[in-house]
C-alpha cells in the first residue's frame, strides 16, 4: 500500500480537517440526532413549566393526560435520538480510528528520507493510541455543537420569561468557555508530552523484547531492567502530571457551571418573589437551571478534547509527515539484474565501485563487518540516496530515480537479523501466498528437517519472533522466505552463520544451484558460500581490495586466508 505525498506532509491541524472532511455525512447525521436529543432534553423541563402554569389555570383530567402524553413524546424523542445518534458517530469514529491506523503503519512500513528519531514502538504508540484520539474529533464537534443548541435553547427559553435570565446564562456560559479555554492548553502540552514519554517506554519494551536472548546470554537482565524502570517512571510522573492538570480542570468546570446553574435558579426566585415571572416560569427556571449543568459540563470538556485530538495529530504527523525515500511516480528499473555502485560513501565505506552482472553470483566478504553493514543499509534503502555520495544504480538506472516500490520489487535486502512472524511456517516463507517455488526455497534452505519434524508440514505453529525455533532454524526460515520471493537481484547477509558446517555447505551449494540466472550477492566469510559464488570481493577501508574466486584468493592472499579460513 502506498501513502500519497499529500498525506506524507500533512500537519497535526490538516490531519485534523481530513478526518473531518471524510466523516462530513455521518457528522452532520450526528449532530441533527445528538441536537435533537439535547433539544428534547431541554425541552422537559420547559414542558414542566408549561404544564403546571397551564394545570394552576385549567386544573382539568383531560390538561393533565395531554400534558402526560407530551412527556412521552419528548422523552422517547430524547432516548432514541441519543440512541442513534451515538452509534452514528461512535461507527465514523471507529472507522476513522481504523483509517489512521492504517495509514500509519503503511508509512512506519516505508523508507523515508529523513529520520524522525521514532522507534518501532513509538510508531506502534502512534498507530493505536493517537490513531484512536485524533478520531475522537468526529464525536466532539458533534457534542459540542449539540451541547451549543442545548444551551441556545435554555438561554431563549429562559430570555423569553425574563431577559435578565436569558442574558445571565448567555454571559455565565461566555466567561466558563473563556477560562477554561485557556486551562485547556496546558492540557494539550502536557498530554503531547506524556504520549511521547508513554511512546518510549513502548520502544523500550520492544527493544528489551528483540534482545531478550543476548541479554540473557550475558547477563544484562538487570541492567536492561534498570533502564526500563527509568523511561517508565518518567511516562508515570508525566501522566501524574496530566491527572493532576485534568482534575484542576474538570474540578474548575464543575464549580463554574454549578455557579452558574445556582446564580440562575436564585435570580430566577428573586424575579418570582418580586412578581416578575410566573409560578410556572420559575419551576421551568428552576428545572433549566439543573438541566443545564450538563451540556455546560459537555460544552467545557470539548476543548480538552479537541486539544487533545490536536496533540496526538501532530505526533501521528511525526510518521506521515516524513518524506518518500523516492519518488513513486518514477518508473521502474529495466529488466535485468545489472547492480552498479559508483563512488559510494557512507559509514565504513570510502568510494566502494563494484558491478554484479545480470545472472552472477558474486560473494562479498568484509574485513571490517561495520562496512558490510553499511552497505546492506544502502541497498536496503535504510539510507536515503541524498545521505550519501556516489550512485547506486539497477540496471543503469540509478537509484534516487526509482520509486520505493520499483526498487523493492527488483532487489531484495534480507538482513542477517530478519524478523519471524507470529503464524506458521508457510505464512513467514510466503506471507501474501503467491509464491509459486515454496518447495523449492525450503529445500534450498535445508528447512526440509524442520517441516518434517512436526505433522503439520508447513503449517505447523511458529511463535512470536520465533521462540520455538531454535536460531539455525529461524535463520533457515529467514533464508527460505528471501528466495521463495524470487527477486531479480537478491542480497542475502551472513545467511549461515547460525548453521553447522555440513549444512552450511549444503545450503551454498543449493543457493548456486536454485538461483542460477538469477543475480545473487551474499556478504559473507563462509568459506562454503565464497567457494559456491563466481566470485568474490573482498572490502578493505571501504573499497574492493582484491577480487578473484575463492580458491585463488586462498592460494595467494594470507590476509584473505586468515579472515575467512577455519
Amino acid at each position: 500500500m502506498h501513502t500519497p505525498e499529500k498525506r506524507r506532509t500533512a500537519p497535526g491541524a490538516a490531519i485534523l480537517r481530513t478526518a473531518l472532511r471524510r466523516n462530513i455525512g455521518a457528522m452532520a447525521r450526528g449532530t441533527v440526532l445528538m441536537g435533537l436529543y439535547q433539544a428534547g432534553e431541554t425541552a422537559f423541563p420547559i414542558a414542566l413549566g408549561l404544564i403546571v402554569e397551564h394545570t394552576l389555570r385549567e386544573r382539568s383530567a383531560g390538561s393533565l393526560g395531554l400534558a402526560i402524553g407530551a412527556l412521552a413524546v419528548i422523552i422517547t424523542t430524547v432516548s432514541l435520538s441519543w440512541r442513534f445518534g451515538m452509534r452514528v458517530l461512535q461507527k465514523a469514529n471507529t472507522t476513522e480510528a481504523h483509517r489512521w491506523r492504517v495509514e500509519v503503519a503503511s508509512c512506519g512500513l516505508q523508507p523515508v528520507g529523513r529520520d524522525g528519531g521514532l522507534k518501532s514502538g513509538e510508531v506502534l504508540t502512534i498507530a493505536t493510541e493517537d490513531a484512536d484520539s485524533t478520531a475522537d474529533i468526529i464525536e466532539v464537534v458533534p457534542l459540542l455543537i449539540s451541547s451549543l443548541v442545548a444551551v441556545l435553547v435554555a438561554a431563549v427559553a429562559l430570555g423569553l420569561a425574563h431577559p435578565v435570565l436569558g442574558l445571565l446564562v448567555i454571559v455565565g456560559t461566555v466567561v466558563i468557555l473563556s477560562i477554561l479555554s485557556v486551562m485547556s492548553r496546558r492540557i494539550g502540552a502536557s498530554t503531547q508530552e506524556q504520549q511521547a514519554r508513554v511512546a518510549r517506554a513502548g520502544a523500550k519494551v520492544a527493544d528489551l523484547i528483540t534482545g531478550l536472548r543476548p541479554l540473557h546470554g550475558f547477563g544484562g537482565n538487570h541492567a536492561a531492567y534498570v533502564s526500563y524502570r527509568e523511561v517508565s517512571t518518567e511516562a508515570k510522573r508525566q501522566a501524574i502530571t496530566v491527572a493532576r492538570v485534568n482534575g484542576a480542570y474538570a474540578g474548575v468546570a464543575l464549580a463554574l457551571n454549578a455557579a452558574l446553574a445556582a446564580a440562575v435558579t436564585l435570580t430566577a426566585g428573586r424575579l418570582a418573589f418580586e412578581g416578575r415571572i410566573t409560578i410556572g416560569e420559575l419551576v421551568m427556571a428552576v428545572g433549566l437551571a439543573q438541566f443545564i449543568m450538563d451540556p455546560l459540563k459537555m460544552f467545557s470538556e470539548m476543548p480538552k478534547y479537541v486539544m487533545m485530538a490536536r496533540a496526538s495529530a501532530e505526533r501521528m504527523a511525526l510518521v506521515l509527515g516524513a518524506p518518500p525515500l523516492a519518488a513513486p511516480e518514477r518508473p521502474g528499473p529495466p529488466p535485468g539484474g545489472d547492480l552498479e555502485l559508483h563512488g559510494v560513501r557512507h559509514g565504513e565505506l570510502s568510494g566502494l565501485e563494484l558491478r554484479v552482472a545480470d545472472g552472477e553470483f558474486v560473494a562479498i566478504t568484509a574485513y571490517r563487518p561495520r562496512a558490510a553493514a553499511d552497505l546492506v543499509a544502502v541497498l536496503a534503502l535504510n539510507v536515503p540516496p541524498a545521505a550519501y555520495e556516489g550512485q547506486v544504480r539497477l540496471g543503469g538506472v540509478p537509484l534516487a530515480e526509482l520509486s520505493v516500490e520499483a526498487v523493492r520489487g527488483h532487489l531484495l535486502v534480507n538482513p542477517y537479523d530478519a524478523e519471524i512472524f507470529a503464524g506458521t511456517l508457510r505464512s513467514n516463507i510466503d506471507p501474501s501466498g503467491t509464491a509459486r517455488n515454496v518447495a523449492e526455497a525450503v529445500e534450498a534452505s535445508m528447512l526440509t528437517d524442520v517441516v518434517a519434524l512436526h505433522r503439520e508440514g508447513l503449517d505447523h505453529a511458529v511463535r512470536d519472533r520465533g521462540a520455538n525455533l531454535s536460531g539455525g532454524q529461524r535463520q533457515r526460515l529467514s533464508l527460505a522466505r528471501a528466495l521463495a520471493a524470487d527477486a531479480e537481484i537478491l542480497v542475502l547477509h551472513d545467511p549461515t552463520t547460525a548453521v553447522d558446517a555440513v549444512t552450511e555447505q549444503l545450503i551454498a551449494r543449493n543457493l548456486a544451484t536454485l538461483r542460477r540466472g538469477r543475480t545473487t550477492v551474499v556478504l559473507t566469510s563462509s568459506p562454503a558460500v565464497l567457494d559456491a559464488a563466481d566470485r568474490v570481493l573482498v572490502l578493505d577501508d571501504g573499497v574492493v581490495a582484491a577480487e578473484d574466486t575463492h580458491r585463488n584468493l586462498l592460494a595467494r592472499d594470507e590476509a584473505y586466508c586468515r579472515a575467512v579460513a577455519r
